[in-house]
């Protein structure tokens, strides 16, 4: 071995002697703590982010600089130039000003405006030998005779509530014939409401200036379409005669409108007064909420309607007696329970027995309040 060599030999032997004593854990290093993983407390979870903004909650967020800076910047960038025109732009301010101010403001076919609404007709039943139903279809002065006669025509020891449906009820019709229907139910001396404009010098109040003629449980049912005076009586019923409401949010629309002929097909209608309940201040444009929120599909409703013009709404609330072995049917060979049973199978996968599900939960809180009445 040559002296060069073994230079290189001794070389490589201290270099892994000094790697293998790096590598030995020192006698007195400690060992390393255990590493352990956080709680899940400690970790912090991410904040939700809340939902997207509304371009309606975008736009009335900005500052009129940053309106007039976005309009400019759509005037010089759109691709169609044509879109952007002054003229274009005040289509555009009309078409999003009717929107944003909706329902107190409206465009329609004039054309149109003079046609009947498709409104249910006035019907008074007696419902379970004690609840008075009463449907007035539209609020008018026929409709209210036809109230007049209905309410004197009930015995108050075996009347001892009433169901007063608005539902269906049109735009259409005053409120000083809402208040008329009112002053029949509501006490002498009350503020019924008041029709207040934006001067506050220019105010018409409504009064009950009469003893009512019903004083029993009153409930109250509505829908997305009961609208204008229906909603102002609806609100005063409940403030003043302890109505319960039961049904959907109304329109929102107790204003009185203003209309303005544009053009040859066009009308405007404009907002110009709000109805003003005397507690619970304006109705427009939220509506009324009820204390029971329930509603039918449109097409059900306008089913039962037009069915219990002819036959009443008994028929879409309360079961059938279901038909029972007897003495006759013995004789007759018959069997009425096997038959009933024969007829459900044949019947199988044809539409269940449409009910009013609106007047059903009436019906139940109406003989709950009784029953416990008759108790004390």
């Amino acid at each position: 071995m040559t002296p060069r060599f073994s230079i290189v030999l001794g070389l490589l032997a201290s270099s892994l002697i000094a790697q293998n004593a790096d590598l030995s854990p020192s006698p007195a290093a400690s060992p390393a703590p255990a590493q352990t993983a956080p709680s899940p407390e400690a970790v912090a979870s991410p904040t939700p982010l809340p939902p997207p903004l509304t371009t309606r909650a975008l736009i009335n967020g900005l500052s009129a600089e940053d309106v007039t800076k976005a309009v400019q910047a759509l005037q010089k960038n759109f691709l169609d130039p044509k879109k952007t025109e002054a003229e274009a732009i005040q289509r555009a301010t009309l078409e999003g000003l009717v929107r944003q101010l909706a329902p107190g403001a409206s465009i329609r076919d004039a054309a149109h405006q003079s046609s009947p609404s498709a409104n249910p007709p006035f019907l008074a039943e007696i419902l379970d030998a004690h609840i008075a139903y009463v449907r007035l279809g539209a609020l008018t002065a026929d409709s209210l005779a036809q109230f007049d006669a209905t309410l004197s025509g009930l015995d108050p020891k075996t009347i001892t509530s009433m169901i007063l449906d608005l539902r269906g009820v049109p735009p259409g019709g005053s409120f000083e014939t809402a208040a008329d229907f009112a002053r029949r139910i509501c006490p002498k001396g009350k503020l019924l409401f008041s029709l207040q404009k934006p001067s506050a010098k220019q105010e018409r109040i409504f009064t009950s200036n009469q003893d009512p003629v019903f004083q029993g449980v009153l409930v109250v049912l509505t829908d997305a379409d009961t609208a204008g005076p229906a909603e102002a009586l609806a609100g005063t019923l409940r403030l003043n005669a302890g109505a319960m409401i039961i049904g959907a949010d109304t329109t929102g629309e107790a204003v009185e409108f203003e209309e303005i002929p544009l053009g040859k097909n066009a009308l405007l209608r404009v907002a110009t007064a709000q109805v003003i309940l005397p507690e619970t201040g304006p109705i427009f444009p939220h509506g009324i909420k009820p204390d029971v929120a329930i509603s039918l599909p449109e097409n059900i409703q306008n089913q039962i309607f037009e069915i219990s013009t002819k036959s009443g709404m008994s028929q879409f609330v309360f079961e059938s007696n279901r038909a029972h072995m007897n003495e006759a049917s013995l004789v007759a060979n018959l069997n009425p329970e096997i038959d009933a049973a024969r007829s459900a199978m044949e019947n199988k996968g044809r539409p269940a027995k449409i009910r009013d599900t609106v007047l059903q939960r009436a019906v139940d809180l109406v003989t709950a309040i009784d029953f416990y009445r008759a108790r004390k």
